[in-house]
């Protein structure tokens, strides 16, 4: 009998998909799935990732206070995701709280005001400290000046949710604190789009809250992203699926690149469940 890999199931699972989709997926038992996970893509709001890590790591090295008061200025007023723009200039927070909601609501003003606090020089030289070789940070968010935000590819950005869920980023504590932020996260909607609710939705059900996610997506005209690590009751993986060269620029829920990157998250779910805690 002709048996599929996991590898050729997800690729038929995207078949009629109109871009080009990248997964990159380790359950930490040995099985890697990796598809396309060296291309450069468009990061979006992924990058903010790692703007959240250089700012964890001038905290590491008493570089800053991140309970030092920063403000929302005009300079910095951007249009897509967040709060920021809705609510008056002035507006003063210490920087971790910047550094909260520009993960948590992907707030594109919080992220312009941390690129300012911590420098783009200083960010992209993380991510090479670190190993994450193909990700770079162009320039702030300012969509009528700049075309590209920052390039990242898939294989970078699920090893820095490894390093993550391994504690390795800068220390245990410090690890810990930015793995509560990624699970505060409002935005799975590639991840967790398909996966039963009643595992996801503790507040609700009354139970325990069976899987849960640490996650960042990203997107913008040119991508729709996503990843994180996963936790259930038989371990955690970590998961990332790019999209790119698509039909559709619009944003929406039932978006093909969130419909097509979910079915393939439900997949190597299903799989991860089944096996108890293994992809094979």
């Amino acid at each position: 009998m002709h048996k599929l890999s996991l590898e050729a199931r997800l690729k038929a699972e995207v078949v009629s998909f109109s871009g080009k989709v990248s997964y990159y997926a380790n359950d930490f038992k040995g099985n890697i799935i990796s598809v396309n996970s060296n291309e450069e893509f468009e990061a979006g709001s992924c990058i903010k990732v790692f703007i959240l890590t250089e700012f964890f790591r001038q905290i590491h090295e008493k570089k800053i206070d991140p309970n030092k008061l920063l403000k929302y200025t005009k300079d910095n007023f951007v249009v897509g995701s967040g709060i920021l723009r809705s609510l008056d200039l002035g507006i003063e927070m210490t920087a971790k709280n910047f550094a909260k909601i520009m993960i948590i609501i992907s707030d594109n003003i919080a992220t312009n005001t941390l690129i300012d606090f911590l420098g783009i020089e200083n960010i992209n030289k993380t991510c090479q400290d670190l190993g994450f070789k193909n990700t770079v940070l162009y320039n702030k968010i300012n969509f009528e000046k700049y075309e590209k935000l920052g390039t990242i590819t898939p294989i970078d950005y699920a090893k820095f949710f490894e390093m993550l869920y391994k504690e390795e980023i800068w220390s245990k504590e410090l690890s810990r604190e930015m793995l509560s932020i990624f699970k505060n996260q409002h935005y799975n909607t590639m991840i967790t789009k398909s996966f039963p609710q009643y595992y996801l939705d503790s507040e609700n059900t009354g139970d325990e809250e069976l899987i849960y996610v640490a996650s960042k997506g990203g997107s913008m005209d040119t991508c729709r992203n996503d990843g994180g690590i996963i936790y259930t009751p038989y371990g955690s993986y970590v998961l990332v699926i790019f999209t790119k060269k698509f039909r559709d620029p619009l944003y929406y829920n039932e978006h093909e690149a969130y419909r097509y990157g979910s079915k393939a998250s439900r997949l190597i779910l299903d799989q991860y469940l089944a096996l108890r805690g293994t992809f094979a």
